[in-house]
């Protein structure tokens, strides 16, 4: 079997997210938000389940989580990026969060007996604009309209509002994130503007003001690992140019899949399309 190497996760605002959302008193405030009416939460009401690594590629979802042991499970997911796809992927951190919990309760599925399980709730909250896209994405209506399709997933699209709540208060950090990268790169500047101004506005002021080291190393790092992943690129671009390979595009994506890079990067950089990438892996696998 082909094992793809992985490659860090580069996006400041997803980590952030993610170390926001992991100190419960703040994934109460998510919940709260969400779910208005429930007034007897509690913190310890709510067990994180995210799936694998925080800033690690692969099979993961920014954040998960479950609410009174197994009555409700939650997941969401950060966008800045519009994507019918996101349906898809939120299927996908569903099913796998599942087998997951059926792993861990030991619950068989091949039994007569029919199982407990949790119910799910899936968000993406949105960090651009509403624009015309809609409240409700479906799978179905997106992507089989007008056919008599088997299943369907919905999610539940979170814009920006006019509160100051935990979850329009991360989207405004994203917005000032932006306009501050803008201005001055990813650079030290800007982390200590995007946390300073985030501050004034009162937005995730508590958490910066607790976090605002972690937080402006989190930005450095990622920066950092940013700027060297794209020198590899350049180089290995400038190098399969000197070589004369980029013809053979059967070689290129070997060379660079032996340097661990990751598929979706290798179809960047070759010209090929990733279904073009996979089939020659899989064909170099077959040949070996």
């Amino acid at each position: 079997m082909l094992t793809h190497g992985r490659k860090m996760k580069l996006a400041v605002k997803d980590t952030v997210f993610r170390d926001l959302f992991s100190q419960k008193k703040y994934l109460l405030q998510m919940y709260q938000t969400l779910h208005p009416d429930d007034t007897t939460i509690k913190a310890d009401d709510l067990d994180i389940v995210t799936l694998k690594s925080i800033i690690m590629n692969g099979i993961y979802n920014d954040l998960g989580f479950m609410v009174r042991g197994s009555q409700l499970m939650v997941l969401v997911e950060a966008q800045s990026t519009w994507s019918p796809n996101i349906v898809i992927r939120s299927l996908m951190y569903l099913m796998e969060t599942y087998q997951d919990y059926f792993r861990e309760n030991k619950i068989k599925l091949y039994g007569s007996h029919k199982v407990d399980m949790p119910k799910p709730e899936l968000y993406v909250i949105y960090t651009g604009d509403k624009g015309s896209h809609p409240d409700v994405l479906s799978m179905k209506d997106e992507f089989f309209p007008d056919t008599d399709c088997c299943i369907d997933v919905k999610v539940k699209i979170i814009y920006l509002q006019d509160s100051d709540d935990i979850i329009s208060q991360y989207i405004g950090f994203c917005r000032v994130f932006n306009e501050q990268v803008a201005l001055y790169g990813r650079t030290l500047t800007a982390a200590k503007e995007i946390i300073r101004i985030c501050r004034d506005r009162n937005l995730l002021k508590e958490y910066l003001g607790e976090r605002e080291k972690e937080v402006e190393e989190i930005m450095l790092t990622l920066f950092d690992q940013e700027y060297i992943w794209n020198l590899e690129r350049e180089s290995i671009r400038a190098e399969g140019r000197n070589e004369g390979i980029w013809e053979n595009k059967t070689q290129t994506v070997l060379k660079m899949f032996r340097r661990n890079m990751p598929v979706e990067d290798i179809a960047d950089i070759s010209g090929c399309s990733v279904g073009e990438v996979n089939e020659i892996l899989k064909n170099a696998a077959v040949l070996h």
